[in-house]
């Protein structure tokens, strides 16, 4: 800095003056909370302190770039540097208005004094006037240059005479600011003492020169429009260095393409000035498996990928109208300003994907990647920013979701479902303690008789706004929140205190309570100790409770997982598998499982289900299953009975027990005393098969009947099928 100025200090007042200034930009840079206000405060000490010429203002950038960067945030860094510019050119342009101050009052003093006095004033105002180290001119109203000061004239590159042969007009540039010219006249009709802004001129080489440009009106005795006073301060290498930090501001410094910033600015301006049913569009873009990358090439490689992607882009994509940015990590975004139709998004989505697919060398490896899409496509006139980048990206994510390597198109009716979805989400832990959540029940029956044995207990919610909501509205949300864990303690104790009560009730019925429960539930360290407590709070005997397990949660375990099995297993609790043949199916490990039933998935029992002849492939799965599972001492249970037919059949192939819409529906714990209510006879027949008795809670899937409700619904358990003989046995009866 020593050699940029002329300052009155010593070496040591120097360095002592500019440390001190560095210091409070470092420690900005570094506070916890940041304030570029400090900038601008730097940049007029240095004003203030006479640093005035333009290689100051360089110098010190240059130096603050380098060294600011490694203090700090980039953003940080560069707020400081634009700050200290911007108080550097206050603080020039204070000192600018204070000195065009003291020429017109000294015109003003040369007007009014006597002959000898405005002589000397004369005198004075030639002085400053001469050695102004900032151009002045003095033209009259006319528009004639009258004089100019020997800074005007280096700055321009004419002579004083050359400059006194042209008028004001001349100096008109294209790139003036609009009102200028409006500026001026109101200047000259004295509606207006004086304007000042920042306009370019040309030298007479013809080069640009940027200007700092106060003008000001100076009047007669009688208040009249007299002359024009030109205040001009060469302002070029702070102009250009502006354009540079700007640039810096609004692109992405690895990739040169233009950054979040400049895209929302450019978005903004294109729905401002929508012209009525123009629309607009956007292609959210995402590499897929970027962070594998950077975790196993490192960053570095990932910068480089980053810098082919962006180029790959700008070259295919890009064009009149097509504005390519990236908008932070690995997401880039294409927007269409004047839209065609979804045809042309989807179109310019393809061509980005396209793009992005072809190979790129990285450290000697040859990588293809790929990437995924949303593309939201709208009428200008009835978004806003925010609103289209929010649909871009949700249409990203399922894109994403779908399985990467495609495009998405935004969908209303899919946003709005999902938009409710997590709106239910949301509420589910307030549901819980609210007490919203209930449990129905539905009869379980034994094939050879057609005797109730017991009830499958199903959980609803009772949605204040929504109604009563099936499992399938609220479990998978359950698991993936996790609250899967306290709803499935509720319910395990629920339908354990609703079984002991029946137990209090009829002491002579010997019923098994079956619960289900989730994969977390299983792999929850304390589910052992949940069980143990419940059952002793409720008082209900450990071999009367039964619980249910998805094949998921059995078949391959392992470790922790395994061992809670044999643990609830040595709490006296009996153990079954839901849904058996839809996982899975590991029949190796099945029988070193401490198990005692199975359950078969609805999907196999719906083959038997066509009056005229089951599906022959369905038929011999459940043969087969029924066969493995009486092998290894294990019962049966199909679910989804809904006709006479699948029943008879079940029957025949040896099935032990049987739920579904075919013998009842659904109904409160009140509905089901009847069921529990038995009538015993002598000639009851006796089942040789292994048969369990049942009452079954089933939190993770509901209903294990489908969703439409056959002809039969609401028919009394131990009703004989459509030409099916049924022995005389002991029935009960159900409310449907």
């Amino acid at each position: 800095m020593a050699g940029t100025s002329y300052v009155s200090m010593s070496r040591r007042e120097l360095h002592s003056y500019l440390s001190g200034l560095a210091s409070r930009l470092l420690s900005a840079a570094t506070a916890e909370t940041f304030e570029p206000s400090v900038g601008y405060e730097v940049g007029a000490a240095l004003v203030d302190a006479h640093f005035t010429l333009p290689t100051s203002l360089d110098r010190t950038l240059c130096v603050l770039a380098e060294q600011l960067s490694g203090a700090g945030t980039p953003a940080r860094a560069s707020a400081l540097q634009s700050a200290l510019a911007a108080g550097y050119a206050q603080a020039l342009r204070d000192r600018t208005l204070a000195e065009q101050e003291e020429i017109r009052a000294a015109a003003m003093l040369a007007r009014s004094e006597a002959e000898a006095a405005r002589w000397s004033s004369e005198a004075r105002f030639q002085a400053v006037f001469a050695g102004a180290v900032i151009g002045i001119a003095i033209a009259d109203i006319d528009g004639s240059i009258i004089d100019v000061n020997q800074t005007t004239c280096d700055m321009l590159g004419y002579t004083p005479a050359e400059l006194r042969q042209l008028a004001v007009e001349r100096f008109i540039h294209p790139d003036d600011a609009p009102g200028v010219r409006d500026a001026y006249q109101d200047l000259l009709r004295g509606e207006r003492e004086h304007f000042r802004l920042e306009k370019p001129y040309y030298r007479k080489d013809g080069q640009a020169v940027w200007t700092d440009l106060v003008v000001s009106l100076i009047r007669d005795q009688e208040g009249q429009p007299q002359y024009v006073v030109a205040m001009i301060e060469d302002i070029t290498e702070r102009h250009h260095l502006q354009i540079r930090l700007r640039h810096q501001a609004l692109h992405d410094p690895l990739t040169q393409l233009p950054n979040r910033t400049l895209f929302f600015e450019r978005l903004g301006q294109v729905l401002d000035d929508a012209e009525e049913d123009a629309r607009v569009g956007v292609c959210y873009l995402d590499v897929d498996g970027f962070k594998m990358i950077n975790d196993t090439l490192g960053h570095d490689m990932g910068d480089y990928l980053l810098l082919g992607v962006a180029r790959q882009l700008h070259s295919k994509v890009s064009g009149p109208g097509q504005l390519v940015a990236r908008t932070g990590g690995d997401e880039f975004v294409v927007l269409v300003e004047r839209s065609a139709g979804p045809e042309q998004l989807v179109a310019i989505a393809e061509a980005a994907l396209t793009a992005i697919r072809e190979p790129v060398q990285l450290g000697g490896h040859e990588i293809t990647v790929s990437a995924s899409v949303g593309v939201v496509e709208r009428a200008a006139d009835t978004t806003s920013a925010t609103e289209l980048m929010k649909a871009a990206d949700t249409t990203l994510h399922w894109a994403k979701r779908d399985g990467k390597n495609r495009w998405a198109l935004f969908d209303a009716d899919r946003h709005a479902h999902e938009v409710a979805k997590f709106e239910l989400s949301a509420s589910l832990p307030a549901a819980l303690e609210r007490g919203e959540f209930l449990v129905e029940y539905q009869p379980l029956v034994r094939l050879l008789d057609e005797t109730v044995m017991g009830v499958e207990a199903l959980v609803r919610w009772r949605h204040p706004k929504l109604g009563l909501l099936g499992p399938d509205r609220f479990i998978e949300m359950s698991e993936e929140t996790g609250l899967i864990v306290p709803l499935g303690q509720w319910v395990l104790g629920e339908a354990c205190r609703q079984a002991a009560a029946w137990q209090r009730q009829y002491p002579e019925i010997d019923l098994v309570t079956s619960v289900n429960l989730a994969v977390r539930q299983v792999q929850d360290p304390g589910i052992v100790d949940v069980v143990s407590a419940i059952l002793s709070e409720t008082g209900l005997d450990p071999a009367k409770l039964q619980l249910e397990l998805t094949e998921s949660a059995v078949m391959g375990t392992a470790g922790r997982p395994l061992q809670t099995l044999n643990a609830l297993a040595g709490l006296g609790v009996r153990l079954a598998i839901d849904d058996f043949g839809t996982g899975y199916s590991n029949l190796a490990y099945l029988r070193s499982l401490p198990v005692h039933s199975l359950k078969l998935a609805g999907s196999f029992v719906a083959g038997l289900r066509p009056p005229d002849s089951p599906d022959p492939v369905d038929k011999e799965i459940v043969a087969t299953l029924i066969k493995l599972a009486h092998t290894l001492h294990l019962t049966v249970t199909a679910e989804g009975v809904e006709t006479p037919q699948q029943a008879a059949r079940l029957r025949a192939l040896g099935c032990d027990t049987a739920q579904g819409w075919h013998y009842a529906m659904p109904g409160a714990a009140e509905e089901v005393i009847a069921l529990l209510n038995p009538r015993s006879t002598s000639d009851a027949p006796t089942l040789d098969a292994p048969t369990l008795d049942a009452t079954t809670v089933d939190v993770t899937s509901g209903s294990a009947a489908p969703k439409s409700a056959p002809a039969t619904n609401g028919r009394r358990p131990g009703a004989a099928p459509d030409g099916v003989a049924v022995p005389t046995s002991t029935v009960g009866t159900a409310s449907s």
